[in-house]
């Protein structure tokens, strides 16, 4: 095989207008993240979704979205015509069935698709692992994956990295839950073994500066931090960042498939997830070739800077992006009652409306206080004086103006922590709660009507946690359901009595 023409990458002048670019994943936890520094970077991005409504609100105005799905051939046609530089940052290790077919099949028509459309260059992110192990299925998966690509004539970058340290990946996600719930941590051979964590931020920079890399051929990068460290020392630093005493004993007996049961309890992640990741951790992921340190004028940030950064991320919002955001090509995502059992548990539900967004939004934006919560306000009192009798704030601070709100503004025990007017509020729970809990709501038109979606997120801490949330989650599935039938009605009504005031204006007599 020939490698392709990269010229039109070398010799660009910066008259010439950037390469289009194709982003797959821009859903999941790396791509959602990349999308806005290819945007903000002045690229012309083009993003494939097997739902584009799930990118809705996420995208530049100039940013495509096309539908697409890479295990639908005849989808890829559309989504690569014209197309210059694609990343590939799709995997199948959530989904039900044979996830090494399903990656394989997905990047062979992937590959097929590129050569016929042309593609130039394709990025793709895999994972580290030295070929002369006896890898994991993951790892060997993620490597086939880029090999598969080769086949599309285009020049091939491919990442191999170690764990990503960042609010929300699930490597770090899985450390942070362990270390927050168990402060004693009877712990199998895995946490012994060697890696060379990376930072979020200087993985995307690789990807990022990828796209106008002078490579002439396909090659294959190693990238992570300077240091090479085990699994316990991750969890040790980020103890000590969190000034937590915890203590790791290592014991030989647990295999993975108890391990993933083990942390699909305490996590909790996906036993499914967590198999397979685990599986992957017996393999040591170190750099070994130093090509990426030496071609990208890129220095990673070292384990304790990383995990601080990350840290200041989970302590200051919701991680920007989430692991559990992703997608599976597969499509199968187990629930309980409408739960995720993803790191946080996520309650997510709608309601269509003929109101238009900001009519829907009116009533969302003037709950609590003296306005109530619009369903079972007998229910949400009798929490508060739970809350109190805990020592909380309980229900005593109502609002500050009863129809306009800022970030930073109090609702009874909630704090306003983001807030886009006739699109998004996010509230922040300050009661007491054995965890940390938001409540979500946006409105969103989607052709005719106006979509409202009111997401409850719910980060337990250990066993009290989750035994918190699923004692509780009845009242919860009956508040949160009523108040959202009540938040469509009353939007609904102003939508009519709008209306109406219109109409009577339009058949008033013109003043003599």
């Amino acid at each position: 095989m020939q490698p392709s023409d990269s010229s039109h990458f070398n010799a660009r002048s910066p008259q010439s207008s950037p390469p289009l670019v194709l982003l797959t994943g821009a859903t999941g936890y790396v791509g959602g993240r990349l999308l806005g520094l290819l945007e903000s970077h002045g690229h012309r991005v083009r993003c494939m979704a097997r739902d584009p409504a799930n990118l809705s609100g996420r995208t530049a105005r100039t940013t495509e979205v096309v539908r697409g799905d890479v295990l639908q051939r005849y989808s890829l046609v559309d989504a690569l015509k014209g197309i210059d530089v694609a990343y590939y940052l799709v995997h199948s290790m959530g989904s039900n069935g044979d996830f090494e077919e399903q990656d394989r099949q997905g990047a062979r028509n992937f590959a097929e698709a590129a050569r016929e459309a042309g593609v130039q260059r394709i990025i793709y992110l895999g994972g580290l692992g030295d070929e002369t192990d006896e890898l994991s299925a993951h790892l060997k998966s993620r490597h086939e994956v880029g090999q598969i690509l080769k086949e599309s004539d285009a020049t091939v970058l491919e990442f191999r990295a170690s764990i990503v340290i960042g609010s929300g990946s699930l490597s770090f996600e899985l450390v942070r839950s362990l270390v927050r719930r168990l402060p004693v941590m009877i712990c199998p051979r895995w946490v012994r073994t060697q890696a060379q964590p990376i930072a979020i931020e200087d993985l995307l920079e690789y990807l990022l500066a990828a796209v106008d890399h002078p490579a002439e051929q396909s090659r294959i990068y190693e990238i992570g931090g300077p240091d090479q460290v085990s699994y316990g020392d991750i969890m040790q630093e980020y103890a000590q960042q969190r000034g937590l005493k915890r203590y790791l004993i290592s014991v030989p007996v647990l295999t993975p498939r108890l391990s993933s049961l083990w942390l699909g309890f305490v996590t909790p992640v996906y036993a499914k997830v967590g198999k397979k990741l685990i599986d992957g951790m017996r393999n040591p992921t170190i750099v070994t070739d130093d090509a990426a340190r030496e071609e990208f004028n890129i220095a990673p940030r070292g384990l304790t800077a990383a995990i601080e950064r990350a840290c200041k991320s989970e302590d200051h919002k919701l991680a920007e992006t989430r692991w559990s955001d992703a997608l599976s090509s597969a499509r199968g995502i187990r629930s309980w009652g409408g739960v995720a059992f993803k790191n946080r548990i996520v309650d997510s539900r709608t309601i269509s409306t003929t109101a238009s967004p900001e009519e829907a939004f009116r009533p969302i934006r003037s709950i609590g206080g003296r306005n109530g919560w619009y369903f079972a306000n007998w229910l949400w009192t009798v929490r508060a004086w739970i809350d109190l009798m805990l020592g909380g704030v309980g229900i005593r601070r109502g609002r500050r103006d009863p129809d306009h709100l800022r970030v930073g503004d109090v609702l009874d025990w909630w704090r306003v922590e983001e807030y886009v007017p006739n699109e998004r509020m996010r509230l922040f729970a300050e009661m007491k709660v054995p965890g940390r809990a938001w409540l979500e709501f946006e409105a969103t038109k989607s052709g005719g009507q106006t979509t409202i979606r009111q997401t409850a997120i719910f980060d337990p801490i250990g066993i009290w946690g989750l035994a918190y949330w699923y004692a509780l989650y009845p009242v919860h599935d009956l508040i949160f359901h009523g108040m959202l039938q009540r938040i469509a009605k009353r939007a609904e009504q102003s939508s009519e009595v709008s209306a109406g005031q219109t109409a009577q204006h339009a058949t008033l007599p013109p003043a003599s």
